[in-house]
């Protein structure tokens, strides 16, 4: 994964850092570690798929709508991922999310998590490509 949680940062928080050789793999790995702190991904099924539009001229916009809406959906229809398919191109994003209903019985959940916060919120270009600094609330 390219991606490592930031364990001293935030104590009721959980902070993360994803990496990206470019914009897609940016946003799959942001949404992958979101992914891992609301369950153990592995005990998702990939049984139905969402799609996710949005537009934002921002990149730092666009990544932090992407996981409101991720956690929206997680609060709105009870359904947590395990896969991505995302496509970012000229401020739009458009992201194809495989996962299930969330089943205590099936799946290892981890977090509830809340929302995503401007703390130490940053999306920058680095020599390799991209990162991404994030907060949530759980």
């Amino acid at each position: 994964m390219k991606f490592k949680f930031l364990e001293k940062v935030a104590i009721a928080d959980i902070a993360f850092e994803a990496y990206g050789k470019n914009l897609n793999e940016l946003f799959t790995n942001v949404a992958m570690a979101l992914a891992e702190t609301m369950a153990e991904v592995k005990t998702v099924e990939a049984k139905t798929k969402k799609e996710i539009k949005l537009e934002n001229e921002k990149i730092d916009g666009l990544l932090f709508d992407f996981v409101g809406e991720l956690i929206y959906l997680k609060d709105k229809d009870a359904f947590v991922f395990n896969k991505f398919e995302i496509d970012v191109k000229d401020g739009k994003l458009k992201a194809v999310c495989y996962g299930d209903k969330i089943n205590m019985k099936k799946q290892t959940l981890r977090n509830d998590v809340k929302a995503i916060t401007y703390h130490m919120y940053n999306v920058e270009k680095v020599k390799e490509g991209y990162k991404a600094t994030i907060v949530l609330d759980v």
